[in-house]
């Protein structure tokens, strides 16, 4: 969630570490600052608000300085203020933090008793303070830093500096995301690639347990006790244009754009016609491992969970093999049973995100093996994992995630039939049927997103509804649970996703004339039932906007609204209804005026639990 950036070069840091954080500022935050080192003496500027606030407070009173360090700040402890804005700073000892330290009040208490005074509310002052404490008796950063993470228990990425050593920066993880970039006489540290990628592509990704200590001389690495740690730069191959809007008025729209060429790429290299399989490079599980798998669980949050009931769908019909699918911040604590013949699936955007990461190692944990779907090379959970299928959407900017659901859906299709293929539940034709299919899927997105005008056409007629209904059956239930998901995360209306026909075991009492219900109707064996629904919506003097791929008059005769989208088989028609859901959402938002690429309360990575 929040972002942390830091420079050591030949330029001043100011403009750069403002720059990294206004590229990391879809991760969501609340307040922002930074603190620069020269002539002796750290300069600290912090806001409460959006980034604006920061870059006027430094036009009138500017930071100089060629060392310093940034942060973007999502409230955890204490209220979103300034005092409670990073950095954070006791004596000449300066710090940003990610994460959460859970032993704060333990470590807050002992550290009064020693005569420390804390001016913030929130966990990370206490870091500054016993690094301070620390440097005290050694005289040494990088020494008091080790010293006071050995009492820090938590998660944190954490950067820090210290006016009595000018020319030195010190960062280290656990739990929380690290980048370090290497540039021509220059260093960085952020949360995140983008915050440096106009500066320098080479990238250095820390590990849990790992430090940098970033000087004159360029960058060591070491573990916490002290030991070299070899570490070999990779080459990010984004370029800065891919984070920029592009033209569009927002970032969401952009990537609701770029899905035809996410789902390509996402596609590419993976697909062979002649043998009637499907290839995925980094699985790393032979189809003997992956044959041998007796249950699959799937474990992810919020959107990335949509994916994996869809996931589920796919898989069981497709390869036969029995699927649960977890939320992930109540997979571990439900003591699930793994054996060695259980194979975990993690789903992640970003593979930064804390209760999908804790499933992981939960599942490793039982000895059972676990892969990925990722969107972020080299991300923690594509690292710890034993295999990863990578999406290939490119960077996702707006916090409400578009094109890196839908890519994840590509994936869980391809890693279906790969099951199915190793699992001898599906022939080389019927492999090769599903995927001319997938092929075409690009292009009929682009063809969906040609009913743009159609769908605003319908949000302005109910964008001041109080409440919506989305209902769906079988594999369109998932994308129900998408779209009132959307429209809550961005426009803040109440939404809620129902299988279609449980709507009568409760949600039916809500529906009077006031209530849009959403219908999604694709053309297959349960279109009749779902068209029964839509009458006792009806009924009700409910509202329905039905979004289907066949339009004809019983479908007319029972909505009040109809938008009509490209067919496909069943197992993928998942991918192309998400495309009404998320533009639906998208212009009810903008036409009420919220902030759709930050919203209220939200983070685009959510780094701790």
């Amino acid at each position: 969630m929040c972002g942390i950036v830091g420079y050591l070069g030949h330029q001043q840091a100011s403009p750069i570490i403002v720059e990294g954080l206004r590229r990391l500022e879809y991760r969501g935050y609340d307040s922002a600052g930074i603190a620069t080192l020269a002539g002796g003496r750290i300069e600290i500027r912090r806001a409460q608000g959006k980034l604006i606030n920061l870059e006027n407070q430094l036009r009138e009173k500017p930071v100089v300085g060629s060392l310093g360090i940034g942060h973007t700040r999502w409230a955890t402890h204490g209220r979103p203020s300034e005092i409670n804005a990073h950095p954070h700073k006791a004596g000449g000892i300066v710090v940003v933090h990610n994460g959460i330290i859970e032993n704060y009040l333990d470590l807050k208490e002992s550290l009064r008793a020693r005569g420390h005074s804390f001016k913030s509310e929130t966990d990370t002052e206490i870091i500054s303070h016993l690094v301070e404490e620390h440097y005290k008796h050694s005289g040494d950063l990088v020494t008091a830093v080790r010293a006071a993470l050995k009492e820090v228990r938590g998660a944190y990425a954490v950067a820090i500096i210290c006016e009595q050593e000018p020319d030195k920066l010190v960062a280290a993880k656990l739990g929380s995301p690290l980048v370090v970039g290497q540039g021509q006489g220059e260093n960085f540290v952020a949360s995140d690639i983008p915050a440096m990628l106009s500066h320098t592509r080479e990238m250095i990704f820390l590990e849990d347990g790992e430090m940098v200590i970033v000087d004159g001389t360029g960058l060591h690495f070491t573990d916490l006790v002290g030991n070299p740690v070899q570490k070999t730069p990779k080459t990010i191959t984004w370029t800065p244009l891919m984070a920029e809007k592009g033209g569009y008025r927002h970032f969401m729209l952009k990537e609701i754009y770029e899905q035809p060429r996410a789902l390509a790429d996402t596609l590419a290299g993976r697909i062979r016609e002649e043998q009637g399989d499907v290839y995925l490079e980094d699985l790393a599980l032979s189809d003997e491992e992956l044959g041998g798998v007796a249950k699959l669980n799937i474990v992810a949050c919020g959107t990335s969970w949509h994916a994996a009931l869809v996931g589920k769908f796919l898989i069981e019909k497709l390869a036969r093999l029995p699927v649960e699918v977890d939320i992930a911040s109540e997979f571990r604590y439900r003591d699930p049973i793994i054996t060695p013949d259980t194979l975990t699936l993690l789903i992640s955007q970003s593979g930064e995100t804390a209760d999908t990461l804790a499933g992981l190692r939960e599942a490793k944990g039982k000895g059972g093996k676990v892969v990925a779907i990722c969107n972020v090379l080299d991300s923690s959970i594509a690292r710890e994992s034993h295999g990863v299928i990578y999406t290939h959407a490119g960077p996702e900017i707006g916090v409400a995630s578009t094109k890196a659901f839908t890519t994840q859906l590509v994936a869980l299709v391809l890693f279906a039939l790969k099951l199915a293929r190793v699992r001898g539940l599906l022939d080389a034709d019927g492999c090769r049927a599903l995927t001319d299919e997938l092929v075409k899927l690009p292009r009929k997105i682009e063809e969906a997103l040609e009913q743009d005008e159609a769908i605003e056409e319908v949000a302005r007629l109910y964008m001041n509804a109080s409440d919506f209904l989305y209902l769906g059956r079988g594999n369109q239930y998932p994308i129900a649970l998408e779209g009132a998901l959307k429209l809550k995360e961005i426009s803040y209306i109440h939404a809620e996703g129902y299988p279609a026909g449980e709507m009568k075991h409760g949600p039916i009492a809500l529906i009077d004339e006031n209530l849009p219900v959403v219908v999604l109707l694709p053309n297959n064996d349960t279109r009749e039932k779902v068209i029964s629904n839509m009458q006792e919506v009806r009924a009700r003097a409910g509202k329905v906007i039905a979004v289907t791929d066949h339009d004809d008059p019983l479908v007319r005769d029972n909505a009040d609204q109809v938008l009509v989208f490209p067919s496909t088989c069943d197992d993928l028609m998942p991918v192309i209804l998400s495309v009404p859901m998320q533009l639906l959402a998208y212009h009810i938002a903008v036409l009420k005026g919220t902030d759709v690429d930050q919203p209220r309360n939200l983070a685009k990575s959510v780094t701790v639990e």
